[in-house]
């Protein structure tokens, strides 16, 4: 997917596409882990789906739930979806910073053989 050390930088152009493309992905991943979440939270203590989508959100987004949980399937699902949200913080957040960080090591690294 990146060019290899020794290939010129990237034309802006194709950057940009490649930096939407890591957007798409990261947009996609919080979709599912979302959509994973509603319907754990609508299956395991019956929440509607607005309900289930607000605690989803909250959880993901590292506020914490919105609703006191009744069950114990509900509280062991709550705490798993939010080990596994934060998880998934780190792999978004990586996702959308590898082109910027590869074309700025890729950049250093083509300065640097134009120097030597």
């Amino acid at each position: 997917m990146y060019e290899h050390r020794s290939s010129p930088l990237l034309p802006p152009q194709k950057f940009y596409r490649r930096l939407a493309a890591s957007f798409a992905i990261g947009i996609i991943l919080v979709a599912a882990v979302l959509a994973i979440g509603m319907a754990g939270y609508h299956g395991f203590e019956g929440m509607n789906w607005v309900d289930a989508f607000e605690n989803a959100a909250m959880i993901l987004s590292g506020m914490g739930p919105a609703a006191d949980l009744k069950t114990d399937g509900g509280k062991v699902f709550a705490g798993c979806y939010a080990l596994f949200s934060g998880l998934m913080f780190i792999t978004v957040a990586g996702v959308l910073a590898a082109p910027i960080v590869h074309r700025a090591l890729h950049k250093f690294h083509v300065e640097g053989q134009k120097r030597a």
